[in-house]
């Protein structure tokens, strides 16, 4: 198909006309299972209209959807029923459901799109969706894309990228009121009915200054309930939590929970008000970050199913080709004590519980310890005290261990000897495995690397090794082999 037939397909305003049945509209409660989620059936019959090459049929099955669940149903057909989807409900394909589709799907169909088709789309959305659809695409398509913008609207997203990835830069709206602090709140609601290129939808107006930085913020129960008279001056809150536009969008979130605001105002290097964040962007942060520590500790890299299927591989190959290099580090501790294991093959029965236990109590320990670093629970200030703590769970843990084991395999095998070195030996790895886990993290985290990327491999190598040598060297130590 060539560019202008996707362009003519594509584009959201154009209507469906001539169709030859009745519209069969699918009530919602039809699509949508207990869970909010889209039925197994109802997405089945979606995919067998389209194999049917029958888009009228997949039009009336669609059209009673919301956007979000529009943009669910894009997830879930299958990578080469995308486009005939979109084609097929392409006046359904709004705004709203190009802001909710999934990063990889919505550059799958983006980039199969003319520049003047893409420009159109971003034009029509927020900044911040706008952004977040532009930065996905490669330079050259950015830059194609961008010449086809409108000046105002090219100027607002190429201001908006020169900032970091995941800053309040590219997430602010530009969207935003901004009124003198002079002004009267009679004069404000007259300002806000008159002028109808502001926002539709705010939920404070902020003050500025002559200099325009913001002074104080008032919420609009407050506009409406004041005296018509009475300066902003005199009612606005003056108390407002600032966000540096090159911040981090999870210290952004972090701020959002922790003075529970609804939106927030975003200035530049000079403190002059440049656009706002809303607690709507905030939520997607957080699903975002939570998800994405987990992932990452994993070294599972995205972690999203749509991702193609080379990057999944390239970025979970990478960490397992260094748990490779760590496991040959800790196999040479075990080559150190061949000899032991030869006169006495129990132990090499046995090790591996000890570095096993060690490694689940180590990814306990840091678990814990990336998420209070990620939310500001673990600072320089209870370091200290963190560490005590750790240090006495793992004790603790690793005593109880260390009983069960050292009892049960006393008696299993006729031998409080050997009951004994693995009991201290699980004490021991314990303790390791608490240390690293609490020392690995906050210890990169001094030097600005990520915990969450690279703690899991440095803790995991820590109980392995140790495992192992503290085994098969009190083993040798105490004359059991």
């Amino acid at each position: 198909m060539s560019d202008a037939d996707l362009k003519e397909d594509l584009r959201p305003e154009e209507a469906v006309a001539d169709r030859d049945a009745m519209p069969e509209v699918v009530p919602e409660e039809a699509s949508l299972d207990e869970d909010n989620r889209l039925k197994f059936d109802f997405v089945r019959r979606v995919k067998d209209a389209l194999n049917d090459e029958n888009p009228d049929r997949v039009y009336d099955l669609v059209e009673a959807l919301h956007p979000a669940d529009i943009a669910d149903l894009f997830e879930l057909v299958d990578a080469d029923e995308r486009q005939p989807l979109a084609r097929a409900i392409r006046d359904l394909m709004d705004v709203e459901v190009i802001a909710e589709l999934n990063d990889w799907v919505r550059e799958l169909l983006m980039g199969d799109l003319p520049a003047d088709v893409v420009a159109e789309i971003a034009g029509k959305l927020d900044t911040d969706d706008a952004v977040a659809m532009i930065e996905d695409l490669d330079e050259e398509d950015q830059q194609a894309v961008l010449a086809e913008m409108e000046p105002e609207d090219r100027a607002a997203i190429e201001s908006a990228l020169s900032y970091p990835e995941e800053s309040a830069g590219r997430m602010m709206s530009r969207d935003y009121v901004a009124v003198p602090e002079t002004m009267r709140v009679g004069q404000l609601i007259d300002y806000l009915r008159e002028h109808r290129e502001l926002p539709t939808e705010f939920w404070e107006v902020f003050c500025v200054d002559a200099l325009y930085h913001p002074v104080g913020s008032c919420a609009l129960s407050w506009i409406l309930r004041c005296p018509r008279n009475i300066p902003l001056y005199d009612v606005m809150k003056r108390d407002q939590t600032l966000i540096p536009a090159d911040m981090d969008q999870e210290e952004v979130a972090l701020r959002f929970q922790k003075y529970s605001l609804i939106s927030a105002a975003v200035t530049d290097s000079a403190g002059r008000l440049i656009g706002q964040i809303t607690v709507d962007d905030i939520v997607h942060i957080i699903q975002e970050e939570a998800g994405e520590d987990a992932l990452l500790l994993s070294g599972a890299g995205d972690g999203d199913i749509n991702e193609p299927i080379l990057l999944t591989v390239r970025a979970r190959l990478t960490w397992l080709v260094v748990n490779l290099a760590t496991a040959m580090l800790a196999s040479s501790v075990v080559g150190l004590f061949q000899g032991a294991i030869a006169r006495y093959a129990l132990l090499a029965v046995l090790m591996p519980i000890v570095s096993g236990m060690g490694g689940n109590a180590g990814t306990q320990t840091l678990a814990v310890v990336v998420r209070a670093i990620a939310t500001n629970q673990l600072t320089s200030s209870n370091t200290a005290r963190m560490i005590w703590r750790e240090f006495r769970i793992a004790l603790a843990n690793g005593t109880a261990l260390a009983i069960l084991i050292g009892s049960g395999t006393a008696m299993l095998f006729h031998n409080p000897l050997l009951g004994a070195v693995i009991a201290a030996a699980m004490v021991i790895n314990n303790l390791v495995a608490g240390l690293a886990g609490i020392l690995v993290p906050v210890t990169l985290d001094r030097y600005d690397i990520d915990p969450a990327v690279s703690s899991a491999v440095f803790v995991t190598t820590a109980t392995d090794t140790m495992g192992f040598f503290t085994f098969l060297g009190l083993a040798v130590l105490t004359g059991l082999a």
